[in-house]
């Protein structure tokens, strides 16, 4: 079946009144909803009321940190909502960044390919019920065994960039997730993912601004870039993209810290590509091109950068 994705929860609406929404979700052809984890809501709380509120929606991580939590703790969150909605939940895990896990959380940002690739190894084996005793290379578990082994095997996907994480998605985990890239960088992407096997998903997170206030998609989208892709990880995702060039005179300009120049720099062209945003139509046609080089499930994220009611940004985007 073709997926359609939504990300929850909503920005400016309390989780417990966000029922109606969600429901809608389902009720207007969107198959599956997707959480995060940054500075928000939890990666898992959302998809839990979720799955309680629409038991037909897929639900899935886009992305929970492999650093954030132990081995054991992240074993026993992945298995209570796996139990809780049966062959409907599909894990992502993925490296975050360091600013998330070192200056937000206090851990290490070290060996982050191997803390995601030993992370992933160690919930196959966990999540079956085996008892687990092993040195990773970047951690070790003594004795771990899961009271609670789901019914069925959640999905695991790997949130990836560059082509090491991208080939570890398809070849330990069963698709990738990406985002911050164009519909055109899809095709440059997907290859990695399905040199690991037949079968893999590529869950795409694609920022959407539906509005023709040009203003506001420019200034604000000039904001969101500059907020990610000055991260040194989406740095170097870019440049492997082939846009350091491009993007040379934004990172000068922010690392002298003029902020005011660094926003300037970033080129209009670029704002269209990475951010879906116009009409309903032109946003929907957007995102059919990610779906047309290989995506195969968006996760819309709205960026609400007009103020409209976002139930009828839900029903505009909804699939067609």
């Amino acid at each position: 079946m073709e997926r359609y994705g939504m990300t929850i929860p909503f920005d400016g609406i309390a989780l417990h009144a966000q029922r109606d929404l969600v429901v809608e979700l389902a009720d207007l052809g969107y198959t599956d909803v997707w959480s995060s984890e940054a500075n928000g809501a939890d990666g898992f709380t959302p998809l839990a009321l979720a799955s309680a509120w629409a038991p037909s929606l897929r639900l899935g991580s886009a992305i929970v940190p492999a650093f954030t939590r132990g081995p054991a703790t992240l074993a026993q969150c992945v298995a209570s909502l796996a139990d809780a909605a049966p062959g409907r939940f599909v894990f992502g895990v993925g490296t975050s960044s360091n600013v998330i896990v070192e200056r937000w959380n206090d851990i290490p940002f070290e060996e982050p390919y191997r803390k995601t690739r030993d992370v992933v190894r160690f919930l196959r084996r966990a999540l079956t019920g085996d008892k687990v005793t092993e040195d990773f290379d970047t951690f070790s578990v003594k004795g771990f065994k899961l009271g609670v082994v789901p019914e069925q095997q959640p999905r695991i996907l790997v949130a990836a960039l560059r082509e090491g994480m991208l080939r570890l998605a398809g070849r330990e985990g069963d698709g990738a997730i990406i985002n911050w890239l164009s519909a055109d960088d899809v095709r440059q992407v997907v290859p990695h993912v399905h040199a690991g096997g037949e079968g893999k998903e590529v869950v795409a997170r694609i920022f959407v601004a539906p509005t023709e206030d040009r203003d506001a998609v420019l200034a604000l989208g000039r904001y969101a870039i500059a907020a990610y892709l000055t991260v040194p990880v989406y740095a170097e995702f870019h440049r492997w993209l082939g846009r350091g060039d491009l993007l040379t005179p934004m990172w000068e300009a922010w690392a002298a810290g003029d902020r005011k120049a660094a926003l300037a720099a970033i080129p209009e062209s670029l704002v269209d590509e990475l951010i879906v945003n116009g009409s309903p139509e032109a946003c929907r046609e957007h995102i059919g091109r990610y779906m047309d080089n290989g995506v195969t499930c968006p996760a819309i994220a709205v960026l609400n950068f007009g103020g409209g009611d976002i139930t009828q940004i839900v029903r505009d985007l909804a699939p067609q």
